[in-house]
C-alpha cells in the first residue's frame, strides 16, 4: 500500500503540524502532549466541549474544533485512544470556567482513559462529565467495547452540544442534551475493502473484491457478516433498515454524579423510530469512498425513509469519521426534535465544517 507519508512513527505529529500551519486562524495545536484546541481558547463563561480518540478518522475529532463545535481534541496515535494527560492538558488549555463535557466514543480504551481524566481534573478543582456516545446497530460488542460502538452519532453530538454552549447552556444542560442526542441516534456501517495503518504496512485483514463486510467497526472490527457484493441500492437498504427496525436498546452506563462525587451507574433505552419521526440523515465515507457514491446511497436511503414514515429534515454528506483510506461507508440517523434543529443550524467554523457565518 503506498502512502503519502515519511516515518510512520511521525505520522500523527506531522499531520498536527501541517494542520496547525494551515488552519492557524482557527486552531492552536499542542505537542508534548497532542491536543488541538480554538485559538481563542479559554472562552470565558462557556461549557468547553472536549472529545477525542485515535488518529485516522479525520476529520474527526480534530477538524470539529473551533467556534460552534468542539474547544478541543486529543488525537492519540492510529486507531489508539489518547491517554489521561492529553485530556487533562487539553481541558487546563480550554477551561472557562463554567465546567467542561468530555464526549467519548464508547470504546474500551476511550472510556477508561476519559474517566481517568476526568478524576484528574476534578481533583484540580475543575467541573467535568462525560457522556457516552454508543450508536452503532451492528453489534452488541465488539472487539474494543462492552455494548455498542461509538461512531456517527458522535459527530452530530459535537455539533449540537458545541452550539449550545455557545448560546449560554450549562453544563448539566448540555450533559443532559448530549445524552439524549445519543439515545436518538443510530448508525451501522459497511467496508468494501480494508485500510492499513501506517506503522503496519499492510492491510489490517483481507477483503477478496467479489465480498463486502457489513456491520464494520470503525478500527476494522469485524461486523455482522461478510457477504458476496451487493448493489447500491441492497446495502443502502440493508443499513437503514437495521437502524429503522432496530429495537429499543438497553443498558447500563458509568456517569460522574457531581451531588455525590462519585461515578454512578445510569440506566439508559433508547426509543425506536416511529412513523412521523423528523430525522437527519447523514451518509458518511468510510475514507476511500468518492462522494458520487454517497449520494447514490443517499437517494435510496430517502426512498426507504419516505416509505417508513421518516421525515428527513436535514442531513450530512462526506467524510466526516472515516478509518484511513477504507471504501466503504456508514449511515446516520438522529430522531430530531425543535432543539436540536435549531442547534444543528447554528453557525459553525472549524477547519472541517462551516455554516451560518
Amino acid at each position: 500500500m503506498k502512502k503519502l507519508i515519511n516515518n510512520p512513527a511521525n505520522f500523527v505529529r506531522e499531520s498536527l503540524e501541517g494542520m496547525a500551519i494551515a488552519h492557524s486562524d482557527l486552531i492552536k495545536v499542542n505537542f508534548d502532549p497532542n491536543f488541538v484546541c480554538r485559538a481563542d481558547a479559554p472562552v470565558k463563561n462557556k461549557v468547553a466541549i472536549i472529545s477525542g480518540g485515535g488518529s485516522g478518522h479525520e476529520p474527526m475529532h480534530a477538524g470539529f474544533v473551533g467556534m460552534g463545535m468542539l474547544d478541543a481534541a486529543c488525537p492519540g496515535e492510529v486507531f489508539t485512544s489518547p491517554t489521561p494527560d492529553q485530556m487533562l492538558a487539553a481541558a487546563k488549555a480550554v477551561d472557562g470556567g463554567a465546567g467542561i463535557l468530555y464526549i467519548v466514543k464508547n470504546y474500551s480504551g476511550d472510556v477508561m482513559n476519559f474517566e481517568m481524566a476526568t478524576e484528574l481534573a476534578r481533583s484540580e478543582g475543575m467541573r467535568v462529565l462525560n457522556i457516552l456516545i454508543d450508536d452503532d446497530v451492528a453489534v452488541k460488542d465488539s472487539l474494543y467495547t462492552q455494548g455498542r460502538r461509538g461512531v456517527g452519532t458522535t459527530v452530530l453530538a459535537e455539533k449540537i452540544c458545541g452550539a449550545a454552549a455557545e448560546q449560554g447552556y450549562d453544563l448539566q444542560q448540555i450533559a443532559n442534551l448530549c445524552r439524549r442526542v445519543n439515545l436518538n441516534g443510530r448508525s451501522m456501517g459497511m467496508a468494501l475493502t480494508s485500510c492499513t495503518v501506517p506503522a503496519k504496512g499492510t492491510p489490517t485483514f483481507e477483503l477478496s473484491n467479489q465480498d463486502i463486510e457489513m456491520g464494520i467497526g470503525i478500527h476494522e472490527e469485524p461486523g455482522r457478516e461478510r457477504m458476496s457484493l451487493k448493489s447500491a441500492d441492497e446495502i443502502a437498504e440493508m443499513l437503514a433498515l437495521s437502524m429503522i427496525e432496530d429495537a429499543a436498546y438497553q443498558r447500563t452506563v458509568r456517569e460522574w454524579d457531581e451531588e455525590k462525587g462519585e461515578w454512578v451507574e445510569v440506566e439508559l433505552i433508547d426509543p425506536t423510530f416511529e412513523k412521523g419521526d423528523r430525522v437527519l440523515a447523514f451518509v458518511n465515507s468510510m475514507g476511500g469512498t468518492p462522494v458520487s457514491e454517497l449520494y447514490i446511497i443517499y437517494r435510496k436511503l430517502a426512498e426507504i425513509c419516505q416509505k417508513h414514515g421518516l421525515l428527513i429534515e436535514r442531513n450530512l454528506i462526506g467524510a466526516y469519521i472515516t478509518s484511513l483510506e477504507m471504501q466503504g461507508c456508514s449511515i446516520t440517523l438522529l430522531k430530531l426534535d425543535d432543539e436540536m434543529i435549531k442547534l444543528w443550524d447554528a453557525p459553525v467554523k472549524t477547519p472541517s465544517l462551516q455554516w451560518g457565518i
